[in-house]
């Protein structure tokens, strides 16, 4: 994440090409709009929320935080670069799969 090597393989960057390319990704919470009802909003839901409140307390607030949001950019060398466009998640691999099987 330096600009001077590649995150994929370590190559240096800029050095024995001319181009590197940049991978940014956000993983973020979905957010699903909730159904509510009057019984819902007419409901005491204080309870829940101090025990919510109360576990969150206990909680490390880095990974409270991943849980919401999170934010990676990666610097690639050319053939890091066209391995990630042909498996950006690298989940193939491990699950037994090869690469560029879709």
């Amino acid at each position: 994440m330096d600009g001077i090597s590649c995150d994929g393989c370590g190559e240096g960057l800029l050095l024995g090409s001319d181009v590197r390319y940049l991978v940014k990704i956000e993983v973020y919470a979905a957010y699903d709009p909730l159904e509510l009802t009057r019984n819902d909003l007419a409901r005491d839901s204080s309870g829940e929320m101090a025990g919510l409140l109360e576990r969150m307390a206990q909680e490390d607030p880095r990974r409270l935080e991943d849980q919401v949001y999170k934010k990676f950019q990666f610097d690639l060398c050319p053939r890091c670069h066209e391995r990630y466009l042909r498996d950006p998640l690298g989940w193939r691999r491990e699950r037994g799969g090869k690469e560029g099987e879709e």
